[in-house]
């Protein structure tokens, strides 16, 4: 009996969804901080640690040393792609360059989408198409996903419905990728990415609760283009 009482002592693990960070360290902390993330909760971030922002190598290693979990974002996307030769913008080239050892194999591991089948979720970057199979997903929509047209084929432009309002579940899903939409409550889905880097904020959320928390971007680190 002792040895069961011990173990109701045992606090069960949260878990903070993070949106959209693109090398805002700063905020990154100060979320965290209003959060009240705890060394016993895990962090589960939807993808574009990278890019943009003032530190990429400073949140990859924040991730790192915290062992959070996330999925891969279409910019962290772009800079593995740069660093195995491919094509690459000046911005994604520069960022290459701080990046060490430890946070190219946390970026090389890291999947397209993460099941927390304890509490029927996915985290995914972008989207997911209604009625395909979580496993029959195409890769570019995972990482570029945006809208739904009208015959059913996913459209990585703001050019129709939110795939997020055609969800229907039964798994709920937390995203990013979309910071023209900025923060998105469906039933069935969440979006998170509410355009930190532009300026705006950075937004995560309790998995157990539900409760959305958000600090303000310390500054305007880069002006939203079209479709961003």
């Amino acid at each position: 009996m002792a040895l069961s009482l011990e173990l109701l002592k045992v606090p069960m693990q949260r878990t903070f969804i993070i949106g959209d960070v693109h090398g805002c360290l700063s905020e990154l902390e100060a979320l965290v901080a209003r959060a009240g993330v705890t060394a016993d909760d895990q962090l589960i971030f939807v993808g574009d640690l990278v890019a943009k922002g003032p530190d990429s190598q400073g949140v990859v290693q924040f991730a790192r040393e915290h062992k959070a979990r996330a999925v891969l974002g279409n910019h962290d996307d772009h800079l593995l792609s740069a660093h195995h030769g491919g094509p690459a913008g000046k911005h994604h080239t520069e960022v290459e360059k701080t990046l060490k050892k430890a946070d190219w194999q946390y970026l090389e591991a890291l999947p397209l989408f993460i099941e927390l089948p304890e509490a029927a979720a996915v985290v995914v970057h972008a989207g997911l198409l209604p009625g395909v199979a979580l496993d029959k997903q195409p890769r570019h929509l995972l990482l570029n996903l945006r809208s739904i047209r009208d015959d059913g084929s996913g459209s990585t432009r703001l050019d129709a419905e939110p795939w997020a309002s055609q969800w229907r579940g039964p798994q709920r899903v937390f995203f990013g990728h979309d910071a023209v939409r900025g923060l998105q409550k469906y039933r069935h889905a969440l979006g998170l990415d509410t355009g930190c880097v532009y300026g705006k904020q950075l937004t995560g959320v309790w998995l157990h609760d539900r409760q959305v928390v958000s600090v303000k971007a310390e500054r305007t680190w880069q002006q939203p283009k079209g479709g961003e």
